[in-house]
C-alpha cells in the first residue's frame, strides 16, 4: 500500500525523491503518525510534498490509495476501547488450581485468537474468560490472570504477559548523571588489566641502567611500550516495561562506564526482556537502530567482558520458545535462551546485574538465566563483586 502511494505520486507528477520517502518511513517508525488517519495524511504531505502546487495531486492519490481505510480504522472505537481499559474492574485472584486449569496457548495461537476476537467484539467486558477486557480469566486485556495472555492497555502488574499489544516506546538511559556516579566510578577501578602494547615510547629505567653498566658506562637508553588498560566492555541493557522503575540506577551505571576513559573500548546496546536476533543502539529500537546480534559476536572476540543489566523477568515463552518475543513485530525463530547460550560460550567472562532484590531471583526465567551468568545486585557492592568476577577466573566454563 505504501509503495502504491509512492508510485501514485510519481505518476501524478509530484516530485518525490528517495530522500523524502526515507524521511517519511523514518517518521512512521518513530510513531509520528499516531493512531489517526488524519495525522498520517498530514505527515505524508509534510514529508513528500515540497510545494503547495502539488497539494491537489497529493489529495487525489491519497484518497485513491487509502479509500475505505478510515472506516476500518475506527478511531472513535479505538478511543472507546482505550478509555474503558484505563478503568479496570477488580477481580479476585485465582487459586493455583484454577490457574492450572486454564488453557495454555502458543504464541502463534494466542495472536490468531486475539485478532479473531477483536473482529467479533462489540462492547466492553470485565471479569470474563473470552473477550478483550479487564480482570477475569481471558487471555486478552489486563488486570486479570492467564498463564499465556496478551496485555492490551494498562500497566504491567503480574509480569506474566506473553505478548503486549501496544507500541513500545522506551527512553535511552542517560549518560550525564552525577548522583552516586562517583561511587560507581570508584568501583569500576577494579576493571583494569594493564598490559604493555604499542610503540616503545616509555623509558625503561632499570633496563637502561643494566645496559649502561654492560656498555662500560656509556649510556644506552632502553624504551618499552607503555602500560595500558586492555579491558573491553560490552554492556547489554534491558529497557522498558518492568525496567522503567530502575531508569536512574541503570543511567548511573551507563554514565560511569561512559566516562571511564581508561577502558580500551566500550560498546553499549539495548534489548527488551531478552536478547534475540538484533541488539539496538537506541532504546526506541527502530529499524535504523538495529544491529544483528550475530554481527556483534563476530566483531567482538572472547576477550571482551560482557555486563548484562536487567531484571530477568519475563514470560517463560519469551525465553524458551521460538517466536517468543513479547513484541509481535520483532519475532524470531531462534529462542532467546539460544542467544544467551551463544553469548555465554563466545565470551570468556560475563556477568548479569539485576536491579531487583534477591527475593525475585527464584522466578522461572531468572533462575534459568542465573545458570548461565553469575548474577549480582545492581548496587555499588554488587557491581564491585561483579567486577571481581570479570577480572578474576573464568565466570563460567
Amino acid at each position: 500500500m505504501f509503495l502504491d502511494l509512492f508510485y501514485g505520486l510519481r505518476n501524478e507528477g509530484v516530485p518525490v525523491a528517495i530522500q523524502e520517502w526515507q524521511m517519511f518511513l523514518r517518521a512512521l517508525e518513530d510513531g509520528l503518525h499516531g493512531c489517526s488517519l488524519l495525522r498520517f495524511y498530514h505527515l505524508g504531505r509534510a514529508c513528500l510534498v515540497k510545494s503547495e502546487t502539488y497539494f491537489d495531486s497529493y489529495d487525489r492519490v491519497f484518497a485513491r490509495v487509502f479509500k475505505g481505510v478510515e472506516g476500518a480504522l475506527g478511531d472513535d472505537v479505538t478511543e472507546k476501547v482505550l478509555e474503558w481499559l484505563r478503568d479496570p474492574k477488580n477481580f479476585p485472584n485465582l487459586s493455583p488450581e484454577e490457574l492450572a486449569q486454564l488453557e495454555r496457548l502458543s504464541s502463534d495461537e494466542l495472536m490468531r485468537r486475539f485478532l479473531e476476537t477483536l473482529e467479533k467484539q462489540d462492547g466492553r467486558h470485565d471479569g470474563g474468560d473470552k473477550w478483550v477486557g479487564t480482570g477475569g480469566k481471558s487471555p486478552y486485556g489486563h488486570g486479570g490472570q492467564h498463564p499465556t495472555g496478551i496485555r492490551v492497555g494498562g500497566p504491567s502488574k503480574s509480569r506474566s504477559a506473553m505478548k503486549v499489544a501496544e507500541e513500545r516506546r522506551f527512553k535511552d538511559y542517560r549518560t550525564d548523571l552525577t548522583l552516586d556516579v562517583r561511587q560507581l566510578r570508584t568501583a569500576l577501578r577494579r576493571l583494569r588489566q594493564l598490559t604493555r602494547s604499542g610503540d616503545a615510547t616509555e623509558l625503561d629505567l632499570d633496563e637502561t641502567i643494566d645496559e649502561t653498566c654492560k656498555n662500560a658506562g656509556e649510556i644506552e637508553l632502553v624504551f618499552r611500550p607503555p602500560r595500558r588498560n586492555d579491558v573491553r566492555v560490552l554492556l547489554l541493557m534491558d529497557v522498558g516495561g518492568t525496567m522503567d522503575p530502575y531508569f536512574e540506577p541503570v543511567s548511573q551505571l551507563l554514565t560511569a562506564l561512559h566516562e571511564d576513559h581508561s577502558l580500551r573500548d566500550f560498546q553499549p546496546y539495548y534489548f527488551h526482556n531478552c536478547v534475540y536476533d538484533h541488539l539496538y543502539t537506541r532504546a526506541r529500537m527502530a529499524r535504523a537502530d538495529a544491529i544483528p546480534t550475530g554481527d556483534v559476536l563476530r566483531k567482538l572476540d572472547g576477550r571482551w567482558k560482557v555486563v548484562f543489566v536487567g531484571d530477568a523477568a519475563m514470560h517463560p515463552a519469551e525465553l524458551m520458545e521460538p517466536y517468543g518475543n513479547i513484541d509481535p513485530r520483532r519475532t524470531s525463530a531462534t529462542p532467546g535462551i539460544a542467544w544467551l547460550h551463544r553469548i555465554a560460550e563466545h565470551f570468556d567472562r560475563s556477568v548479569w546485574l539485576n536491579p531487583e532484590g534477591t527475593a525475585y531471583w527464584e522466578a522461572d526465567t531468572a533462575r534459568v538465566i542465573r545458570r548461565l551468568f553469575p548474577m549480582f545486585h545492581l548496587s555499588v557492592d554488587g557491581v564491585t563483586d561483579a567486577l571481581r568476577t570479570l577480572v578474576g577466573a573464568r565466570a563460567h566454563g
